[in-house]
This record gives structure tokens, C-alpha cells and sequence, in this order.
């Protein structure tokens, strides 16, 4: 069991049970899944792009990626059906924790200017957060980077709104921006 699975389970379900008062222990958020994705728009032009990618998603999340194709042709993209467009990966379970925890203490302080993820999620439950550029996890060696290339990561959560969802990714450790009090009383 990861660090972070221990302190879910011990510290972050109890603090969630008190604040929300939940009439179950089963009605608790929890973590269900992180799903990182990569658009890549010039594996189009550049064929060895798409294996670079391929290598440096795999080293940043520890399994091997899936490719994305696209479902539709569209001309004016010099788009055709079928064609490989992204990859994404899908962490569950150890995997998942383990991304959280290196992601929260490692690769977040590594960012440029990060002041915090903003406090802004999807209506649902989820979290959604895009980087700019893969440099900043340390499974990357930064000599074989050719390209900049930016990622979305989703933290898929069985909160049922926004608010629990917030406190349930603060409680196990991403680092939000600091709320910021109106002024005018």
C-alpha cells in the first residue's frame, strides 16, 4: 500500500466524514482514477515524434500509453480518419497513488512561477489541470527532449460536487491557489 493510499484511508476519509457529515461511509469521495492525455499535433509532420512522446509518457506514469485517432476528416486540419492524434493513459489503484504523490510533492514545486492550481473543476466532481511542458517531472531526461510538448491530467473522483471534490484533492495534497477574500467590507 502507497504512502498516500495509508493516509487516505486513515486521516483524509475521517476528515471528509466529519466536514460533510456523510450518513455513510461508503458516500465518501475517493480517488477513482487519473487520466493523463497528450495532443500531438505535429506527429503529422514529424513521424519520430510520436515515438518520443510514446517514450516519455510511459517513463512519467509507468505504463505504456494508448493512441487517440481521430473519429473524423477534416480538411482544413489535413485530418483524416483513423489518423494517430494523442495518446493517454489511464492510472488506477497503486499506480494512481503513487502518480498523485510524486506529482503533488515533486513535480508541482518544479513548475515555473506556481503560485497553485486554480479552484476550478467541471460541475461533476472532476479536476481537470493542463501543463505546458513535460521538463518538469524528473523521470524525463531533459537531454533527449526535442520538443516541448504540454499534457492534461484529470482527476477523476466519485465526489458528487465541486466543493467535495476541492477539499478531497486538498486533504491528499494538490497545492490550490490560496483563496482570496473581497475587500470592501
Amino acid at each position: 500500500m502507497s504512502r498516500l493510499q495509508k493516509r487516505y484511508k486513515e486521516e483524509v476519509k475521517k476528515a471528509l466524514q466529519e466536514k460533510f457529515k456523510y450518513s455513510n461511509a461508503m458516500l465518501v469521495p475517493s480517488l477513482k482514477k487519473i487520466v493523463i492525455s497528450m495532443g500531438l499535433a505535429e506527429a503529422t509532420k514529424d513521424k519520430n515524434a510520436m515515438q518520443d512522446c510514446i517514450k516519455e509518457m510511459a517513463s512519467l506514469s509507468g505504463q505504456k500509453p494508448i493512441l487517440t485517432k481521430a473519429k473524423k476528416s477534416v480538411a482544413n486540419f489535413k485530418l483524416r480518419e483513423d489518423q494517430a492524434i494523442g495518446l493517454k493513459v489511464t492510472l488506477r489503484k497503486k499506480r494512481m497513488f503513487d502518480f498523485f504523490d510524486r506529482f503533488c510533492h515533486i513535480v508541482s514545486p518544479r513548475i515555473r512561477d506556481f503560485r497553485g492550481f486554480p479552484l476550478k473543476c467541471d460541475g461533476s466532481g472532476n479536476y481537470s489541470l493542463g501543463i505546458e511542458e513535460q521538463q518538469i517531472f524528473p523521470e524525463i531526461n531533459l537531454d533527449e527532449v526535442k520538443r516541448t510538448q504540454g499534457m492534461n491530467i484529470t482527476f477523476v473522483t466519485s465526489a458528487t460536487n465541486d466543493e467535495e471534490c476541492i477539499e478531497l484533492l486538498k486533504l491528499l495534497g494538490l497545492p490550490f491557489q490560496k483563496e482570496t477574500i473581497a475587500s470592501g467590507e
